[in-house]
């Protein structure tokens, strides 16, 4: 294992995380920032790997500890997601958690519990958790994932040490894409600009092609709706509700597009994300101007906020299709 634990960039995190460990000085709670598919879940990975490994370097990738996190049956660590027919970390998840941080470890020094996309956490949930932050046993260490910071109560993220995940350059994932995971460079090039710096989405988007399918019809879906009538827009919004597609993604999807209209609007062509629509964001550009399409930037990053808090989806998807979304 090399000395970024096997990441794709992140060196800055990995270098805390890996001076922390070697003085024994981890904090007892972190968290894990930045978008989905930016690399969270695996640097908390590449941290457990270190955490448990036995074996010199660490993670050595040999020992008995490295084996069995491999085989996801390390006794020590504990993943934790959300796990509610609402997509919620719900209040006896945590209690459960709980019961189990109290015990001590079966194996070395330490227990390490990772919460994946804490800021799906109930109000219960999160107040449960404080109760563990505030008083951990000496042998526990936790890992939050979430968004951002913005996401989760103020005495949550006064708690830990937070880690702001940052996306990667276009080139950096174009060039793992192609040196690590063989893809071709037509391909590569084409995944590196449409994940805005996120490898894992590019990864996730390899291994299920259908994802191209579905950001083609949801941009097809966006630009039609530019010419639908006021009932075709309410029409559409209550079946993406229905769908139950995660609406905060399809948001975040059409937020890209304006950005990059935004762009063109400025004159400014390299940043483009949607490249392969380029005649279709240049038109809309030139149509708009770059004063408009920063204000759908911004509402459109404003719902999808929305519906992270929990607001009523159909009133939230109403709103900026109907009242935002020009007719052009």
């Amino acid at each position: 294992m090399d000395e970024n634990w096997g990441l794709i960039g992140h060196e800055w995190a990995v270098r805390l995380l890996r001076r922390a460990l070697e003085r024994g000085e981890l904090s007892h709670a972190y968290l894990f920032t930045g978008p989905p598919g930016v690399g969270k879940s695996t640097l908390a990975r590449a941290l457990s790997r270190a955490l448990f490994c036995e074996g010199e370097p660490r993670p050595c990738g040999a020992c008995r500890p490295c084996r069995l996190l491999e085989r996801g049956s390390h006794p020590d660590l504990l993943w934790l997601e959300p796990e509610s027919k609402a997509g919620r970390l719900t209040i006896e998840q945590v209690r459960d958690l709980q019961r189990q941080l109290s015990l001590t470890p079966q194996m070395g020094r330490y227990r390490l519990a990772i919460l994946e996309r804490f800021d799906q956490a109930t109000l219960a949930a999160a107040n449960a958790l404080l109760k563990l932050l505030e008083e951990p046993p000496s042998f526990v260490v936790l890992i939050l994932l979430a968004p951002d910071t913005d996401s989760l109560l103020p005495t949550i993220v006064s708690r830990c040490q937070v880690v702001p995940m940052r996306a990667l350059s276009t080139q950096t994932v174009q060039r793992a894409l192609e040196e690590r995971w063989g893809v071709e460079p037509e391909r590569a090039a084409l995944l590196a600009h449409l994940c805005g710096g996120r490898l894992g989405w590019a990864l996730q988007t390899l291994e299920d092609p259908q994802r191209l399918r579905r950001r083609q019809q949801r941009l097809d879906d966006l630009e039609r709706l530019l010419r639908a009538t006021l009932a075709e827009r309410f029409r559409y919004a209550q079946s993406l509700v229905r769908e139950g597609e995660g609406l905060p993604d399809v948001l975040d999807l059409w937020a890209g597009w304006w950005r990059d209209v935004l762009l063109q609007a400025s004159g400014v062509e390299e940043g483009l994300t949607n490249r392969d629509r380029r005649t279709s964001i240049e038109r809309l550009a030139a149509r708009l101007g770059a004063r408009r399409a920063a204000a759908l930037v911004e509402a459109t990053r404003a719902a999808a906020d929305y519906l992270r808090r929990n607001a009523n989806p159909l009133l939230t998807l109403e709103v900026l299709l109907v009242f935002d979304l020009p007719r052009c």
